[in-house]
């Protein structure tokens, strides 16, 4: 196990998992996202435990054209270079090693993560995945899901008897995806939808869920990170 990980793991300040699904909004985690997570963490006085699969994501897509290309890249590898290289296997994760989980968004949570982008409502979740938020909601312990990442919480507690609030947007505003029909498939795994903008968050208190639109919404920079900050302010409340 990495020294670093072993500093964060015996720290007594408060430490938030960062789940990344590899690099790159269109096969694995939107690098914004991660960043901007990553920096309300150390904002508000937290530590980011950053975790990933050591594993090939399902493919890699060229994002100046959107063409897929003929090769392969593993998700922990390709994660670590948005954390300068600061990354942990999922399998070296404890639910006790942290207080809390955040799952950025990026087709890497609907490829690589579920493969939702495919078999939509039908789609599985990967076993790795799902055991660790099995495990977190189990012992109590909060998961904020931005901008896609909801399919994987839902996915997660597909087969549980909880029915998690959430919000993958509104189509009450401008949004490059099909909020509806996100939100049919979403309900029909059991979880319940509520239209948020990108100016808000949605917070289920009882199970510990917190959902925040991102860039489902056409948003920019600043109204990510603000989302964003809102729901890290969020897990932290419910943290503490």
């Amino acid at each position: 196990m990495k020294q670093w990980y072993i500093h964060f793991k015996n720290s007594i300040v408060m430490k938030i998992g960062v789940l990344i699904s590899g690099c790159g909004v269109y096969d694995g985690a939107e690098i914004q996202e991660v960043v901007l997570t990553l920096l309300a963490i150390k904002e508000i006085g937290a530590h980011a435990v950053c975790i990933g699969l050591n594993e090939s994501q399902h493919h890699v897509i060229n994002h100046l054209n959107g063409e897929e290309m003929n090769e392969q890249r593993n998700m922990l590898v390709e994660a670590a270079r948005i954390t300068r290289g600061k990354v942990v296997d999922i399998s070296e994760v404890e639910p006790s090693d942290i207080d809390g989980l955040v799952i950025p968004g990026g087709f890497g949570s609907a490829k690589n993560f579920t493969d939702w982008a495919f078999k939509g409502a039908d789609s599985s979740i990967h076993p790795k995945v799902k055991l660790m938020l099995v495990n977190l909601v189990n012992i109590g312990k909060p998961i904020a899901a931005l901008c896609v990442s909801p399919v994987v919480v839902a996915k997660g507690l597909e087969d549980s008897n909880l029915r998690v609030r959430m919000t993958i947007g509104t189509d009450k505003e401008s949004s490059p995806y099909i909020i509806p029909e996100f939100v049919t498939g979403l309900e029909s795994v059991g979880a319940e939808m509520v239209m948020k903008t990108i100016r808000e968050i949605e917070v289920d208190e009882a199970n510990k869920i917190i959902t925040a639109p991102c860039y489902m919404m056409d948003a920019d920079i600043v109204e990510v990170r603000k989302n964003i900050r809102k729901a890290i302010e969020s897990l932290r409340d419910l943290i503490e």
